[in-house]
């Protein structure tokens, strides 16, 4: 594939909203002939972030929007996750494997690892009352060429 593609996409932040957002990033780059376990990574790196930013971002507020952009560029898929919610306080504390803000609804505090695990590179900005952005990306090797 040639050039580049980008979409943008927003939506209530509403739990149910989550799958939505992970099949509708899977269909965007299928394009790029992902093999299963990047497609499952990828997806599974959406999930974490459109959950943080329903549960931490907005507390579950359905009247606020979650925003997806994401862009390919040759082989490499760009995610960004944004919400202009809560922001988080201490980030370096927020992305410790197991540290949740949120005991009480029994979280597993592993979101920010995963997606960081999952993705080659990962970024999380945020502001306190100004919202986060969390922007990963993804090198695709193409089905196809594994075949040749």
């Amino acid at each position: 594939m040639n050039g580049s593609n980008e979409m943008t996409l927003s939506f209530s932040a509403r739990s149910e909203n989550e799958a939505f957002a992970r099949i509708a990033v899977a269909a965007f780059v299928s394009q790029l002939d992902p093999t299963l376990e990047e497609l499952n990574d990828l997806k599974t790196a959406v999930s974490e972030a459109v959950t943080n930013a329903i549960i931490h971002g907005y507390e579950s507020d359905s009247s606020c929007l979650v925003t997806i952009e994401a862009r390919i560029e040759g082989d490499f898929v760009s995610i960004a996750v944004s919400d202009n919610g809560l922001g988080i306080e201490d980030l370096e504390l927020a992305r410790q494997p197991l540290y949740t803000s949120k005991p009480e609804l029994e979280r597993s505090g592993m979101g920010f690892t995963i997606m960081e695990n999952f993705m080659d590179r990962f970024e999380v900005t945020s502001r306190v009352d100004g919202g986060t952005r969390v922007a990963m990306q993804k090198r695709i090797e193409s089905k196809k060429a594994l075949y040749n």
